[in-house]
Parts: structure tokens; C-alpha cells; sequence
């Protein structure tokens, strides 16, 4: 084993099976993308750290691949069909998007920063993986032209209500992220059911708010 594929192993033998992940699909999924090509040459050695490493590389944000095992629970929480038509929302350089691509066959990924976009492009390319289509789109806007979606995953957390996200859901379908709008945060699944959207706690979570999906500051007199 390369010293990649044996950090990959042991990511999944240490953060993710630990944390009650148990769809091969996606313990498949996390043995198969190499999580090293998404971040900056010189932080390959951080990859696979239980972390929410920065790959921001002079964006104009922050933005960050957040940690493998909160992505591994909430995907396994949407419980993600192969038929199912995917958005994942603040993708960054395309980590989680790749994840995705791996379990289905028709992904849109945004991202509002367009350096950022462009790298994970190329780098889902390189992987093989064209069935992702990546755009350029603030978080909060998510890709209306191809909704509605069955799952929209967001690559980080939100401190508001996505309701224009919620509205791209098609009936049926649910959104899974890490809502800072409660505390303390905790992913959360909003599941779209007869013109209403149901809303559940998962676990508790911290993750980087994705730009755009940020409280709105309030004024003290």
C-alpha cells in the first residue's frame, strides 16, 4: 500500500466506521476517491486527518473539505439511491461531490468561489468523474435549472434557513447539512412532504459556515 492509500484505509478504520457508518457504498466511496488530490500540494500531508481542512488557496473565502467521518454520516443519513439526482451545495474543490459521483449517476455541484470551481473541474476530470457538472453559484442560490433535486447535500454548515434550497427539492427528496441555527449545531435532515418540510436532528456537528449561508448581523440601540 501506498502511504496514501494506507492513510485512506485507516481514515475509514479510525473516524468513519467508529462513527456508526455502515453503508458499504460509501466506506467504498471514501476507500476509492483520494481525498489528497482536493487539497493544496503542500497540506497532503493533513488529507486524512480528522479535520475540516482549509483549501481555501487565496480564494476570496475560506472554504474547506469539512471532516471525512461528519460527510460519511450525512450522506449515509440521506440514504442516497443510485437513481437519485444530487446537489451538493459549497463543494469547494469537489471532495464530497466526488464521494457522490461514486453512488449515483447524475451530480450538480456549486461553488461561489470561480478559482475554486475551476479546480474542482479539473480535478473531478482528471478522476474520471464527468458525470459531475460544476457551477458557479452562490451557496444560498443552489442550481434552480436543473432542479428539483431527490438529495442536496451542503459541504458545510448554515446558520440560516435555506429556503430557496428547500424549494429544490422535489417531493420526497431531503437536504442534509450542519445547522448552526440551533445549539448547539447539529446535521440535520429537511425532508420535502406535501408542501411542508419536516426537520430532524441527526447529531451533533461543527463545520465551517459556507459563505453566503451566514446570520445576518443584527443592530443593538
Amino acid at each position: 500500500m501506498s502511504g496514501f492509500s494506507t492513510a485512506r484505509q485507516n481514515m475509514v478504520d479510525c473516524q468513519v466506521r467508529p462513527s456508526d457508518v455502515t453503508d458499504i457504498r460509501i466506506i467504498d466511496a471514501m476507500l476509492e476517491v483520494p481525498r489528497e488530490a482536493f487539497v493544496p500540494q503542500n497540506q497532503r500531508a493533513l488529507a486524512y486527518l480528522d479535520l475540516d481542512l482549509d483549501v481555501s488557496e487565496g480564494a476570496s473565502a475560506k472554504r474547506f473539505l469539512i471532516k471525512p467521518a461528519v460527510t460519511a454520516r450525512m450522506l449515509q443519513a440521506a440514504e442516497i439511491k443510485d437513481t437519485d439526482k444530487i446537489l451538493v451545495v459549497g463543494c469547494a474543490t469537489g471532495y464530497t461531490a466526488a464521494l457522490v459521483a461514486k453512488l449515483v449517476g447524475q451530480v450538480t455541484a456549486t461553488e461561489s468561489d470561480p478559482d475554486l470551481a475551476g479546480k474542482a473541474k479539473t480535478i473531478l476530470a482528471d478522476l474520471g468523474l464527468g458525470h459531475v457538472t460544476v457551477e458557479t453559484a452562490a451557496a444560498a442560490d443552489g442550481a434552480p435549472a436543473e432542479a428539483p433535486y431527490d438529495v442536496i447535500v451542503l459541504n458545510g454548515a448554515t446558520e440560516i434557513l435555506p429556503e430557496v434550497l428547500f424549494r429544490q427539492l422535489r417531493e420526497g427528496a431531503r437536504l442534509v447539512g450542519v445547522f448552526a441555527t440551533m445549539q448547539p449545531p447539529r446535521a440535520a435532515i429537511v425532508t420535502h412532504s406535501h408542501d411542508d418540510f419536516g426537520h430532524r436532528a441527526l447529531f451533533d456537528a461543527v463545520a465551517p459556515i459556507l459563505p453566503g449561508l451566514e446570520r445576518l448581523p443584527t443592530f443593538v440601540f
